[in-house]
């Protein structure tokens, strides 16, 4: 039996992280607006867990992204398919990750896509031309590796 999952990734800037990896993947930042005004409304929640961004509120710690063909739910915004969460912690990034995302841009596509992502804040590392095959190494804006093929 399959299961669902979604890729976690630890942040310093969950919201920046998650402009980065919609950009990257072209996936959609999860609008979790209309759940976080109707918390506070009732007074469930308070503005402290809260953050405006990109002119709507937001949870504070944490900030998703999805497949924009995948289902999501209408009332909270939480993507149900194929998404990455961020969520912020109070310690930046250490070692190398032990996972890493592969963006399969295309051979003809890859020059491009790199060019792209680092005007949205990757750094090149790399790039790689080994016999099995040809990529580029990159960190995201807080220092993620990933790689284009």
């Amino acid at each position: 039996m399959a299961v669902g999952w979604k890729l976690v990734f630890d942040a310093g800037d969950p919201h920046r992280q998650a402009v980065f990896w919609a950009e990257a993947l072209g996936y959609l930042i999860e609008d979790n607006s209309p759940l976080v005004e109707q918390l506070l409304a009732a007074g469930v929640i308070d503005e402290s867990l809260c953050v405006e961004f990109q002119g709507r509120l937001f949870w504070r710690d944490a900030a998703a992204v999805r497949h924009p063909e995948d289902p999501f739910d209408l009332v909270s915004g939480t993507g149900l398919g194929r998404r990455l969460l961020f969520n912020r912690v109070p310690e930046s990034k250490a070692v190398k990750n032990r996972l890493h995302v592969d963006i399969h841009a295309g051979h003809d596509a890859r020059e491009a896509t790199v060019a792209r992502l680092r005007e949205h804040g990757a750094t090149l590392v790399r790039h790689v031309k080994e016999p099995g095959g040809e990529w580029s190494l990159l960190t995201d804006p807080e220092g993620n590796e990933f790689c284009v093929a």
